[in-house]
């Protein structure tokens, strides 16, 4: 059976607000057995309106969108069958998908914007620090 190694990055984008905001992946490393479920937690620390992404970064390649949550259902479908919901009370933007398979190798990015970003219907900006 196959692994599924991920590295999870915590990233903000750079705001125009002026609260302190931050993004933790307190799972650094993980390894999944192809088929397995897989989640990659994302927890912010912000009290005010927000929008947060995932990115992922497969090897020698970019940084490709896999989903937003912008204000509105919690629920968020992506691509590849991935998802997350987002839990304003627990502070948390879990990314999920109910089978890993060896090609979601790579590193996962958690973002977070307090203002949204122009290109929000895509996410097409780019995060601009890394924690």
């Amino acid at each position: 059976m196959l692994s599924v190694t991920l590295l999870l990055l915590g990233m903000l984008f750079t705001a125009r607000g002026t609260g302190a905001q931050l993004v933790t992946q307190p799972d650094g490393h993980i390894s999944v057995s192809e088929g397995n479920h897989l989640e990659l937690r994302c927890n912010y620390s912000y009290g005010g309106s927000i929008y947060l992404f995932w990115y992922v970064q497969y090897p020698s390649q970019g940084l490709p969108f896999l989903l937003k949550y912008l204000p509105g259902p919690t629920q968020v479908k992506g691509i590849k069958g991935f998802e997350a919901e987002f839990k304003k009370d627990e502070k948390s933007f879990h990314l999920k998908k109910a089978s890993a398979h060896w090609n979601d190798s790579a590193k996962y990015f958690c973002a977070l914007c307090d203002t949204v970003p122009e290109s929000a219907g895509g996410a097409g900006q780019k995060p601009s620090q890394t924690l």
